[in-house]
C-alpha cells in the first residue's frame, strides 16, 4: 500500500505520448515514523507535468503500478547498472 502522500486515482494516468518508458529500482519510504519503513519496487515510467513536476509510474512488490509524482524525500533511486 502506497502512502497517503504518493496515492492518486489508479485510474489516471497521463497521455501515452508524453510518457518516457523506465526500468528504475527504487526503495519507497511507507511512513513518517521514528522507525521509517521502506520497501522495494521500480519505476517503470516517467512523466512531466505542465507545471515542471516529474511524475512516475510506480510499482511496488504485491501492488499494481500507479502515478505519482516523483518525492526524493520518499522515492530513494537505485543503482540499475554497474557497481
Amino acid at each position: 500500500m502506497l502512502p497517503p502522500q504518493l496515492q492518486t486515482d489508479p485510474a489516471w494516468s497521463p497521455p501515452e505520448p508524453e510518457v518516457r518508458p523506465a526500468y528504475q529500482p527504487v526503495e519507497v519510504r511507507l511512513d513518517d515514523t521514528a522507525v521509517d519503513t521502506w520497501t522495494l519496487g521500480r519505476i517503470n515510467a516517467w512523466w512531466q507535468a505542465p507545471d515542471g513536476t516529474p511524475w512516475c509510474r510506480l510499482r511496488l512488490i504485491g501492488v499494481e503500478p500507479v502515478w505519482c509524482p516523483y518525492d526524493p524525500d520518499r522515492i530513494l533511486l537505485l543503482p540499475s547498472i554497474g557497481t
